[in-house]
């Protein structure tokens, strides 16, 4: 019990140790998002109160200066960063600009500005985690929204001669241009000080989005949209000026028309806010994702803000690159573990603090990720998904399939059936919760590419353990004479109920780490235009694993007791040395444990990765099965 203690230790030390860092977090993430939404109503409400540098509204202009105030205010209170000073420099400015009566335009230039280096320095999450629906978007606006915008966002519902200031009008297109759909999810959730505005916090996060993105939509009319679908259907090259839904929900329309054109920029965002589904997450969003972070991560490391940078970094690979890997290794298995080698050696980079080697390997990645990207730039491809599907469920659950099948092989040899039930209890509650967390990680929250790693390398590390065990045990029943005295000790006193729930455990971690990964690659694969071939690679998956599953406990069978052990104590011993290898990388991705690339072969199926921290890890496995051998061998001499 030793091993596992350690190990149940190590993860409430590793969540007692995480949790004041996310408790942190969130009023820091609360406070960039009020002050973003300061610098958004700014930019586009400056206009209201000054026109040739005098005061047009005197209400509106005070509450201008208010807000400047208060956003330069809320800026110092967060923590410390090296970008700190130009921001601080940047919100004083705006004050300025603002107390001269400077224009609308400078002022607008000046808020963006600052906006967007207020994000690049304390990243906050922008985007829906699920596509909007504007069906429900709609009826939450009438239910919630319309007694005051009106009903078609005139801002004449019942109840809007009553307020004051005045409920904005969402159907005037003069001011939704300057507004992108992410700043009306703010105001949405959070309200607007000094204005009958509340935040709608009994609303879910999803509700919100639909709201906003069935708000933004209000004032543009049909044959906007209609015309916007033309252009997106008949001009490929417009497409990369809103690559992603994420891209479109932080763009606003005047902020697009100064790339493309304000008679382009106005229908094209019409059609894409009404059918967000054309942007929904692809393997190309999740690219352009890790290529962003990287960026990034640069940009915080010439900052001298080398924590933010390795964090960066990590999302780089865990919520841009990872999720695409299944798909892209079907692909292209050769640039998909470039890739991977090129981002560990970028993380070491800014670790150390070498600002000239991680710029480099950027770039390099930059380049890499491009191909990626093109690769993956075929989301309806049949065969590529079948494929993806097939060889994830095969990866992920032949480990899982031996451990399994050996502890069934085992037990009937032992002639031990009614212990069967653990073992048996132990992988369908694993399937079960894995079904749990599918609905979970579809319908309720975001599970992080840290999260699943955290989750993954813990449980191999533990399931390797526990096999080195099983496999020196083994090892010594193989022995001449060991089997037979260990039936003249009654195996019914050595299988207690304490070693049955051990089976269980084990049974339970081994399965539910391969079906937690497999859920999470496979809702990241999922399109409503490619489920019929996923499906289709998953059951025949499954049929293989079945088969597999049914040779092995038939040819078990067939073995004599001495080499059964023999041959069961060989296969754990090297699950053991693949699972504590797997174990090891995966902490290694969420910067757990270090990185020291080496030079050697990449070897999935063996858990073989080039950093000495996982070769070190499986040389000490190895070292101790050596250990337990000559043993093993020498003690059978002395009873001899």
């Amino acid at each position: 019990m030793l091993p596992l203690r350690t190990i149940l230790i190590a993860l409430l030390c590793f969540a007692s140790a995480s949790l004041p860092a996310r408790a942190n977090d969130l009023p820091t993430q609360t406070k960039t998002k009020q002050i973003w939404q300061m610098l958004d109503y700014l930019a586009v409400d400056y206009g209201r109160s000054v026109k040739d540098g005098a005061v047009r509204n005197q209400s509106e202009y005070a509450e201008m200066e208010e807000f400047a105030r208060t956003a330069e205010r809320q800026l110092a209170e967060l923590p410390d960063s090296p970008a700190m000073p130009e921001l601080k420099s940047e919100a004083a400015k705006l004050r300025t600009s603002i107390g001269n009566k400077s224009s609308p335009q400078e002022v607008a230039d000046q808020a963006h500005a600052l906006a967007g280096h207020l994000l690049a320095t304390y990243p906050i999450p922008m985007a829906p985690v699920k596509l909007p629906e504007l069906q429900l978007g709609a009826k939450l606006y009438q239910s919630q929204c319309a007694s005051c915008h009106g009903v078609s966002g005139h801002a004449d519902g019942p109840l809007s001669a009553t307020l004051n200031p005045p409920p904005i009008a969402l159907a005037d297109h003069g001011r939704a241009q300057e507004r992108s759909v992410f700043s009306l999810q703010q105001i949405i959730t959070q309200g607007v000080a000094g204005t009958s505005m509340r935040g709608f916090t009994e609303l879910t996060d999803e509700e919100r989005w639909a709201i906003a993105y069935f708000a933004s939509t209000m004032s543009y009319s049909d044959a906007d949209r209609q015309t916007g679908a033309k252009i997106w259907a008949t001009r490929p090259n417009i497409q990369a000026a809103v690559p992603t839904l994420a891209a479109l929900t932080q763009t606003s329309e005047a902020t697009l028309a100064k790339n493309i054109g304000p008679e382009v920029a106005r229908p094209l965002i019409a059609y894409l806010r009404s059918t967000p589904a054309v942007l929904a997450a692809s393997g190309a969003d999740s690219v352009l994702i890790a290529k962003s972070k990287l960026k990034d991560s640069v940009a915080a490391l010439e900052a001298g803000d080398t924590s933010q940078a390795s964090r960066l970094a990590l999302s780089a690979y865990l919520d841009g690159f990872e999720p695409v890997e299944p798909a892209l290794a079907a692909k292209n298995k050769g640039l998909f573990e470039d890739i991977e080698k090129t981002m560990g050696m970028y993380r070491n980079a800014v670790s150390q603090n070498n600002i000239g080697q991680a710029q480099a390997i950027e770039q390099r990645l930059q380049k890499l990720l491009a191909e990626a990207s093109a690769a993956l730039d075929t989301s309806n491809d049949p065969l590529s998904t079948f494929l993806g599907a097939l060889t994830i469920l095969l990866r992920e659950g032949l480990e899982a399939l031996l451990i399994v099948v050996a502890m069934i092989a085992f037990l009937r040899k032992a002639e031990r059936t009614d212990v069967l039930k653990y073992v048996h209890g132990g992988w369908i509650a694993a399937l079960g919760s894995g079904g749990l967390t599918w609905v979970v990680a579809t319908y309720l929250v975001n599970v992080s590419g840290a999260s699943r790693e955290m989750t993954e390398g813990f449980s191999a590390i533990f399931a390797a353990v526990v096999l080195l065990a099983v496999g020196i045990w083994m090892h010594q029943k193989s022995l001449a004479g060991r089997w037979q005295a260990y039936v003249k000790q009654k195996l019914s006193a050595a299988l207690s109920k304490k070693s049955a729930m051990m089976l269980f455990l084990l049974s339970f971690v081994t399965v539910y780490r391969e079906v937690f990964e497999t859920v999470l690659f496979y809702a990241a694969l999922w399109t409503p235009n490619n489920g019929i071939y996923l499906i289709s690679g998953l059951a025949l998956g499954i049929i293989l694993l079945a088969a597999i599953g049914f040779l092995l406990l038939r040819s078990s069978a067939r073995l004599p007791i001495s080499k059964f052990f023999a041959w069961s104590s060989a296969l754990v011993a090297v699950l053991a040395v693949v699972l504590m290898g797997k174990g090891v990388a995966a902490l290694q991705k969420v910067g757990y444990l270090g990185l020291t690339p080496i030079s050697m072969p990449r070897i999935d199926v063996l858990g073989l990765y080039p950093s000495v921290q996982t070769v070190l890890a499986q040389v000490v496995i190895l070292l101790i099965i050596v250990a337990s051998i000559a043993f093993n061998i020498k003690s059978q001499k002395k009873l001899a």
